[in-house]
């Protein structure tokens, strides 16, 4: 079976469905552990362990001003827990964490997109 890439279908923040750009690219990092390994004197190595949060960089959301999309979003940065997150790929994969948003939430009026990055403890998880 061949991989499938493309445009990323929706998103959910916290319960409420958002439409994603079809042409927008966004970056997906599971989480986890990240290894850098280090030489020792003797020719021998360590391996250093680093945990490592999950994140996805770059989602253009769609905005609608009349639900108050906007808002929300940054309704949702406020608070001071982590809350659900999933997103559904063009192959039909679904990936679901606990997360936050990440970074400033600037939406543009030409688009009615909005650029969103969220990170969270643990991993993206495929369901």
């Amino acid at each position: 079976m061949a991989a499938i890439g493309g445009s990323i279908q929706a998103m959910w923040v916290g319960g409420r469905r958002f439409p994603v750009a079809a042409d927008a690219e966004a970056q997906r990092v599971i989480g986890g552990w990240e290894n850098e390994v280090q030489a020792n004197g003797d020719a021998s190595a360590r391996i250093i362990k680093t945990r490592k949060p999950l994140m996805l960089e770059g989602v253009a959301l769609q905005i609608d001003d009349d639900r108050g999309d906007q808002e929300y979003l940054q309704d949702k940065a406020a608070e001071s827990e982590f809350f659900t997150i999933a997103i559904e790929y063009a192959s039909g994969a679904i990936y679901q964490a606990r997360a936050t948003i990440v970074g400033e939430l600037k939406a543009s009026s030409q688009n009615a997109t909005m650029p969103v990055s969220f990170s969270g403890p643990g991993q993206l998880t495929k369901q």
